[in-house]
């Protein structure tokens, strides 16, 4: 099911991607030599201190313990027998294995000026090629850089604009099957020649050579006298398609994945249609990390609820047979660990996002507003440092299951967004929207009143009662004093056990209260005994349990906002 999305992925990607047997390959330094061999320079290719320009080269080969070298690129230990390691001879091999790849080439292509080349450098001394190379201007940088993703080298010949690698004459691309019988491929329902082993497709945290699809070899797997791909067959023009566009998804610029600690999600859609494409765009904006000057992200997220919006209520066109795919892959030793697939309609994922914005939904009255809707931002206020990265190992992947299958948000969410309030006692606009979206997912089929974006009158919940008057009473003191001591003394017994505390408070609040002018004064006794009159005739409550403590909070926040709204109201009067 996830390699025939990725298949399919593939094929509706067109010149995106790269073509059967060629791959898009990072090569960070050119080895530029003349027609009859010489070293003359190396070239810098590096874009930045991360990736570097890429080339279209033969596909990179699949490797275990045995050197296999590429198409006429590749790592400093294959092209020049060289290592930072020290012991030259061990490696010794690999530059023998290249060297006899290039043989191999030139025995298949005797005329080719540009294989002639190439050829004839490798009749020199190895020991003279790297004296050579040493003398470089570039070799300190290079040294210094050996074991980076773009430290690949290949050949340019001088005077040439194009790199021996990617000239398609050199690339022989069909290779004969020697009479081997194909087998029906799982992906593709075809008889064809499989693969034995898979391509690496590496993602964050995993090993070079990890990848998607692995099998154990001499383990005790191995059925029916069939060993490695054999068990499981996978053509190779399918194990090219999945692994390319795996890879396509996993590059450094994709705007289909976003991270999240250790995990990568990736997604997609299954078609090219404009609400595929608005989809797959907008769902990086909400998830994704966009750094780029002059980035509004309240107007980007206002657009993802637009783009979603529309796609949900028919504006923007979606095909019904349009999917939405979403994986998420975890490192695992040298396998890549599948730790979230799901896929459906397209529209009805479109649904469950908009639902995701309405839930989370609450009142700001801050002049410079900024999006709380995203994954990053929701983790980042239930941590201590307040970044996402550091938010408790399976919480990500619960967040991500409620957003995109509508599920109740986690009670871990919870919990974690409850500490950080009474750790810090603050209620932003996140950590409310937060428990607003939990309590009222949580409750959606009982009896429980919804909780609104912004204050609610009509609200008879004690736990909210007590939070707007708790909101009241800070206020009063911070008009009067400038200051939140009550905040800061009593926010967290109060939300938990109110019978114990509010007498103090209350108390405090009529000395605070008359250092108010007239208005001031009568403006808040009518709002105290407005929340008084609607608590319990027995009193303040001796106790609120977890689910009423998030109500006080989100009371308290209501309150404040409401109060920062009649208060620019009357400014502006």
């Amino acid at each position: 099911m996830i390699l025939k999305a990725l298949y399919d992925y593939y094929h509706r990607s067109g010149d995106d991607v790269a073509p059967f047997g060629l791959e898009y390959k990072e090569i960070g330094f050119i080895i530029v030599i003349d027609r009859c061999g010489k070293f003359l320079r190396f070239e810098d290719r590096r874009i930045d201190k991360k990736s570097a320009q890429q080339f279209l080269v033969k596909k990179s080969v699949s490797r275990s313990s045995a050197p296999v070298a590429n198409y006429l690129y590749d790592n400093c230990k294959y092209v020049f027998g060289y290592s930072d390691k020290g012991d030259m001879e061990k490696i010794r091999k690999y530059f023998e294995v290249f060297k006899a790849k290039v043989k191999d080439i030139y025995d298949a292509f005797p005329d080719n000026e540009d294989i002639k080349a190439v050829y004839a450098f490798y009749q020199q001394d190895p020991s003279f090629i790297v004296g050579a190379m040493q003398k470089d201007s570039l070799w300190d940088d290079i040294a210094k850089n050996l074991n980076k993703k773009y430290s690949t080298f290949s050949f340019l010949i001088e005077g040439d604009t194009k790199i021996v690698a990617s000239k398609t004459e050199l690339i022989n691309l069909f290779e004969e099957n020697h009479g081997v019988v194909g087998n029906l491929c799982l992906i593709t329902g075809r008889y064809s020649k499989v693969v034995e082993i898979t391509t690496a497709t590496k993602i964050l945290g995993s090993q070079e050579t990890a990848k998607l699809v692995a099998f154990q070899v001499n383990s005790g797997y191995d059925s029916y006298g069939k060993s490695k791909g054999y068990n499981a067959p996978i053509s190779e023009e399918a194990e090219f398609a999945y692994t390319t566009a795996l890879n396509h998804l996993l590059r450094s610029d994709s705007h289909n994945k976003f991270m999240v600690g250790s995990r990568t999600y990736l997604f997609w859609a299954s078609s090219n249609s404009e609400a595929s494409k608005e989809s797959e765009n907008s769902l990086f904006s909400l998830l994704g990390r966009i750094e780029e000057e002059n980035d509004d992200p309240n107007r980007r997220i206002k657009l993802v609820y637009d783009t979603f919006q529309s796609i949900y209520n028919g504006k923007l066109s979606a095909n019904d047979d349009d999917k939405f795919f979403i994986l998420g892959l975890a490192p695992n030793s040298a396998r890549i660990a599948v730790v979230y697939w799901n896929e459906m309609p397209l529209r009805e994922f479109a649904g469950l996002i908009s639902k995701h914005f309405t839930d989370m939904e609450m009142v700001d009255t801050r002049k410079d507003k900024k999006p709380y809707l995203g994954l990053h931002s929701i983790l980042g206020n239930v941590t201590l440092g307040g970044k996402s990265s550091d938010a408790t190992p399976n919480l990500p992947d619960a967040v991500v299951r409620s957003i995109f299958q509508g599920l109740p948000y986690p009670a871990s969410l919870f919990q974690a967004c409850i500490r950080r309030i009474r750790a810090e006692q603050s209620v932003n606009i996140v950590r409310a929207a937060i428990i607003k979206a939990y309590l009222n997912r949580l409750n959606e089929n009982n009896n429980h009143k919804k909780l609104d974006v912004m204050l609610d009158k009509e609200n008879q919940n004690q736990g909210y009662l007590c939070g707007r008057l708790f909101a009241v009473l800070d206020k009063i003191q911070e008009d009067a004093n400038g200051i939140h001591s009550i905040r800061e003394r009593y926010m967290n017994a109060a939300s938990a056990t109110p019978s114990m505390v509010f007498a103090t408070v209350l108390n405090l609040s009529t000395h605070h209260i008359e250092k108010l002018n007239p208005g001031g004064q009568v403006f808040y006794e009518k709002l105290k005994q407005e929340i008084i009159s609607k608590l319990d005739a027995k009193g303040f409550p001796p106790h609120l349990n977890l689910q009423d403590q998030g109500r006080f909070f989100v009371g308290y926040y209501h309150q404040r906002q409401d109060l920062f709204m009649n208060k620019e109201n009357k400014e502006m009067e």
